[in-house]
């Protein structure tokens, strides 16, 4: 099972962690506020400030924050990847804040991405680390809760590129199942999500040939034909822009 990554920054007022798609089960701390972005689809159950337990369904690009105080219980049996920032905060007041959701956030995706490629460097990046989460932290005094469009449709569209990462789909099919044109699907998606289709269906595969590469044996000329790559450079070029590192690279991080 691929570990949690994590950095104490900034004389450790600041926790930051790259969370695994693994099944988890969890309960946030009080005494700390917390700012998460999905990396990664995920479903489960949770319950926020309460014993009450709902089901969820976390779109990539969606950004979190629970001020202190709000004790938020999550668990799925399957998980998705995660970038989360903690910090201590002051003992909350009984006002303190209810916990807060934006859909489609593409600049915490894009810093979640940065945030990645930063912990999985072999050489770490102190500076640029502690940078890049300082970025991150200034959202949470940003947008307020809304939701992204077409959020059934675009549900297949996610459910259809995960089950399909590998097959030559084009921007004709992903429409289709929203049942509208190519060019306002494009701008719908981007909108939801925080990303373009195209970018996504390469995230999905990266990340497919991820876990291939962290549970087999298998050549990487082979992984990259099973995840939809046309051949290995291509995969190569995909990980070192998502990831930072090349495939040969992240595999042998994977035997440290």
């Amino acid at each position: 099972m691929p570990a949690v990554l994590s950095r104490t920054l900034l004389d450790a007022t600041l926790e930051l962690q790259l969370l695994p798609r693994a099944a988890y089960s969890a309960r946030d701390p009080l005494q700390w506020q917390s700012l998460g972005v999905t990396l990664e689809r995920q479903t489960g159950v949770h319950a926020i400030g309460s014993d009450r337990r709902e089901d969820f369904d976390s779109w990539p690009g969606t950004l979190a924050l629970t001020p202190a105080g709000v004790e938020v219980f999550s668990e799925s049996p399957q998980g998705g990847e995660y970038l989360l920032l903690r910090w201590l905060a002051e003992p909350p007041s009984r006002a303190a804040g209810a916990r807060r959701q934006v859909s489609g956030h593409a600049r915490a995706l894009a810093l979640g991405h940065q945030a990645r490629r930063l912990l999985l460097a072999p050489a770490g990046d102190s500076l640029a680390l502690e940078e890049c989460a300082l970025q991150f932290a200034t959202l949470a005094a940003g947008e307020t809760p809304r939701q992204a469009p077409g959020r059934g449709a675009f549900g297949r569209v996610l459910k259809l590129i995960d089950e399909q990462y590998a097959e030559p789909l084009s921007l004709r099919d992903l429409a289709a199942c929203c049942g509208c044109t190519e060019l306002r699907f494009l701008r719908d998606f981007s909108r939801a999500i925080g990303m373009t289709p195209h970018a996504w269906l390469v995230e999905v595969r990266v990340q497919a040939a991820r876990r291939l590469i962290e549970r087999s044996d298998l050549p990487l000329a082979a992984i990259a034909l099973e995840t939809g790559f046309a051949h290995q450079s291509h995969m190569g070029s995909a990980f070192r822009k998502c990831l930072g590192l090349t495939p040969s690279q992240y595999r042998a991080a994977q035997a440290l």
